[in-house]
């Protein structure tokens, strides 16, 4: 169990490794313990995640440059990034129209006070005439 030649792992190191993540063991923590990066970790469990425990034992499709298989149906997380996506799309949009208007009601209060205060005109006739 182990290191192979050439950086690679085997099977049982990586079900091993995976299954000590999932069981809430400190990532970075069970990388230093096994001597690899964390990020190696998180691409296993998204090989498993996108082909099965089955991807592990071909050496991981990410790994290899090839374009993992996406699956039928889209999975809950694929559309809550989706939704994520959708929604930072309009929280921008309304800070850019609040940032407008912020703009537009400063002008509108500065050009008032222009125009208040002693000796400035009136903005009515007098109704003394």
């Amino acid at each position: 169990m182990g290191r192979l030649k050439g950086q690679r792992y085997d099977f049982d190191f990586k079900v091993e490794a995976l299954r000590r993540m999932m069981n809430g063991e400190n990532v970075t923590e069970l990388a230093r313990e096994l001597g690899l990066r964390r990020t190696r970790i998180y691409a296993w469990r998204e090989v498993v995640r996108v082909g099965g425990v089955e991807g592990l034992r071909r050496g991981g499709l990410a790994w290899q440059g090839e374009e993992p298989a996406l699956p039928e149906k889209p999975d809950d997380l694929a559309v809550a990034r989706r939704r994520v996506g959708e929604l930072e799309r309009k929280i921008g949009q309304q800070q850019l129209e609040l940032d407008f208007f912020r703009q537009a009601l400063r002008r509108v209060g500065a050009a008032r006070r222009a125009k208040v205060g002693p000796g400035a005109t009136a903005s009515t006739r007098s109704s003394k005439r």
